[in-house]
This record gives structure tokens, C-alpha cells and sequence, in this order.
């Protein structure tokens, strides 16, 4: 399985309107998991939600393949 870059944001029986807006509702979501953290609790947050991800993506290549192009534009 090949890494997908293309917008793929979606939730199951709901209708949008823009292409976009699966997106904002996710950005919404993350921020909202971060408010009132400290950067502490905040960077804990990540590392445990980027495990969780992963063990449910499961392929190794596509892992590496996410962590490769993360890395570039950092």
C-alpha cells in the first residue's frame, strides 16, 4: 500500500459542502485536544496520538514513507 497524499478526510453519513471543510473539522478537533495543555502535556499528546496512528495504519512501508516526507519539509 503507497502512502496517500491526496485529501482523504471524511465522516461516515456526513454530507459536505465544501471539499475542504472534513479538514477543518479535523484542525478543529486537533486544536481542541491541545487546549489548556502545557508544551509538555501537549508534545505527550502528539507522541501517544502519532503511536496510536500507526499501530492502526499498521504497514511499516507506509509508516516509513510518511516519516521520510514529514521529515523533508521540516
Amino acid at each position: 500500500m503507497a502512502l496517500n497524499t491526496q485529501p482523504n478526510l471524511h465522516e461516515p453519513g456526513k454530507r459536505h459542502f465544501r471539499a475542504f471543510s472534513p479538514g477543518d473539522d479535523f484542525y478543529e478537533a486537533l486544536i481542541d485536544t491541545h487546549r489548556d495543555l502545557t508544551d509538555e502535556q501537549s508534545a505527550m499528546v502528539n507522541a501517544r496520538l502519532i503511536l496510536l496512528l500507526a499501530n492502526h495504519i499498521g504497514d511499516i512501508s507506509v509508516l516509513r514513507e510518511a516519516m521520510q516526507i514529514a521529515r523533508e519539509g521540516a
